[in-house]
């Protein structure tokens, strides 16, 4: 894997590992967990949620994931209601390549990778990547939404454990901070063109904003962050308090249809 790539064969990665494909002419990536075995977890909106609810409009559409396989029959495996799901590394990556995202890079290395797939943040041991993994599998990873909660924040916590207290900010993924950061950089470097006819001049201002932008919201430095087990996960979030209004409100709503 060089400098500037990420991308490395199938035989490389290994149990625990963080990977990623890109799709849709390279314009988004798609991330997961590789628990072993030719297989990945990884978290993707919910098929099953009512179309026109907040995970359905906030939703990523590039993720390509098929809904069958002939290879291994436990391929698309997930829990009712839930967007975790299990399938093997071939129908993860679709007709993307492979790559592997880096743990624990100097700052220099981070603000050098601009499209991302690096954190300077520490990885835990393997056996707890794997079962963070796993336990979400069997629970869940909350609702799906591209800015706070998606497929690249489910691999961030599942290698560091690490959660942001803010709920209501942009999430743990330098995918969903490059998005609002990218127009935030040339927002702010307006001013500043007006001292730079140079087009080069201005460039360089914006893409130095852009890539301060990328490392202010790296988990690595932040510091609104916090360990949190996989166990406590739901508790800490409010997903079960949730779960409960939601049961309640459908009993509610069919009570309604049938008086």
């Amino acid at each position: 894997m060089g400098f500037l790539s990420h991308r490395v064969e199938k035989e490389e990665i290994k149990s625990g590992d963080h990977i990623y494909t890109w799709r849709a002419l390279f314009t988004y990536s798609h991330h997961g967990i590789y628990v072993g075995g030719s297989k990945v977890v990884h978290f993707t909106p919910d098929r099953d949620r009512k179309l026109g609810s907040e995970s359905s409009a906030s939703s990523d559409p590039t993720t390509d994931i098929p809904s069958s396989c002939d290879t291994f029959p436990d391929c698309g495996f997930r829990q009712p209601g839930s967007g975790v799901i299990l399938s093997c590394l071939d129908c993860f990556l679709g007709k993307g390549s492979l790559y592997l995202f880096e743990y624990g890079v100097t700052p220099s290395a981070f603000l050098a990778k601009v499209r991302g797939g690096s954190t300077t943040a520490q990885s835990d041991p393997s056996g707890t990547v794997i079962h963070r993994a796993m336990h979400l599998l069997q629970n869940g990873f909350g609702n799906y939404n591209v800015f706070q909660n998606n497929c690249e924040d489910f691999a961030l916590y599942c290698k560091t454990g690490l959660l942001i207290v803010d709920t209501q900010g942009v999430g743990r993924s330098g995918q969903a901070s490059s998005v609002v950061g990218a127009p935030l950089a040339a927002l702010l470097s307006t001013p500043l063109k007006l001292l730079m006819p140079s087009p080069v001049g201005v460039a360089t201002v914006t893409a130095g904003m852009y890539c301060m932008s990328r490392y202010a919201t790296d988990i690595g430095v932040r510091t609104d962050v916090i360990k949190v087990p996989v166990e406590d996960l739901a508790a800490n979030l409010g997903w079960e308090a949730h779960e409960v209004d939601e049961a309640f409100d459908e009993a509610s709503s069919d009570d309604l249809i049938t008086f």
